[in-house]
């Protein structure tokens, strides 16, 4: 995110978290251990209907990056619409 917004200070990041499941949005850090790897579930997480959508942990990554700074906007997305819009781009845009 750096690299892009030094090169195009315009360009805004938006990132989509699942609704029922707002690790982002909860405000809560992740805890990690010493490597990196998350020391446990984090407490916002459930389970999203969509299979793979989002881990139970909030990257290391991204606690590491100046948010503040990059993000433009975080966005819950509801179950029903995330597997509405997934179905539509598999049936007209061929996207799997």
């Amino acid at each position: 995110g750096q690299a892009i917004k030094a090169a195009r200070p315009d360009v805004k990041i938006v990132l989509a978290e699942p609704e029922d499941a707002g690790l982002l949005a909860s405000g809560v850090p992740t805890e990690h251990k010493p490597d990196g790897s998350p020391s446990a579930s984090h407490p916002a997480f459930s389970a999203h209907p969509i299979q793979g959508w989002t881990p139970d942990f909030i990257p290391k990554v991204l606690h590491d990056a100046p948010m503040d700074m990059l993000l433009h906007e975080l966005v819950p997305v509801p179950g029903a619409g995330a597997i509405a819009t997934a179905q539509s781009l598999a049936a007209k845009e061929g996207l799997l």
